[in-house]
């Protein structure tokens, strides 16, 4: 219903902002990962997602559409409602979420308050593949400590790659160490 609302915020903690725009104000419910980008700012642009329950129109703004189509990827599990959803991106950058879920990391999914193993299990389960497929370019940004290799292991099994396979052609690769992640992605694609 509403694709994004730009205005000037009247109220702003962590968990919700009031936004003015055009003499009506709403209340927002955000995540820490968008208070941290709005806080210092007077006027702010939210991508929204508006949930319709039966007792109440909930709004939820993100900074970016990123971590709004992220939010939307979660609300398709089963089991993860939108207080769920938005408690797993205030602990995690969609980014770091799409690592852990490339990396199949449970532990780190457990860290999140609230969700025990079944539930990480089920979360990476289900979003294995699509996370890569919602984001934009700057999803590719990991942590410094990963290398090509891994960089390009998490990028083919986002693709949609059995991690099996994808180890398998990254290491029929020869001189990988040397190549660009381009260059290796296509090269392991060649070579399943």
């Amino acid at each position: 219903m509403f694709a994004y609302l730009e205005g000037e915020m009247v109220y702003k903690s962590p968990s919700v902002i009031n936004l003015a725009v055009g003499g009506i104000g709403y209340e927002i419910n955000i995540t820490l990962q968008t208070y941290s980008k709005i806080s210092t700012l007077e006027k702010c642009k939210l991508f929204t997602h508006l949930q319709i329950r039966e007792d109440a129109w909930v709004l939820y703004g993100f900074a970016t559409e990123e971590e709004r189509a992220t939010f939307r990827l979660l609300l398709n599990i089963n089991g993860v409602g939108a207080a769920t959803a938005r408690l797993i991106l205030s602990s995690l950058t969609s980014a770091e979420l799409e690592h852990a879920v490339a990396r199949e990391d449970v532990k780190t999914m457990e860290k999140i308050k609230g969700i025990g193993a079944k539930t990480a299990q089920r979360i990476i389960l289900e979003l294995k593949g699509k996370v890569l497929k919602q984001t934009d370019s700057a999803t590719f940004e990991f942590a410094q400590h990963n290398t090509t290799q891994e960089d390009a292991l998490i990028a083919l099994v986002n693709l949609g790659i059995a991690k099996a396979m994808a180890e398998n052609a990254i290491k029929k690769v020869k001189d990988a160490a040397s190549l660009t992640i381009e260059e290796l992605i296509k090269q392991a694609l060649k070579a399943l």
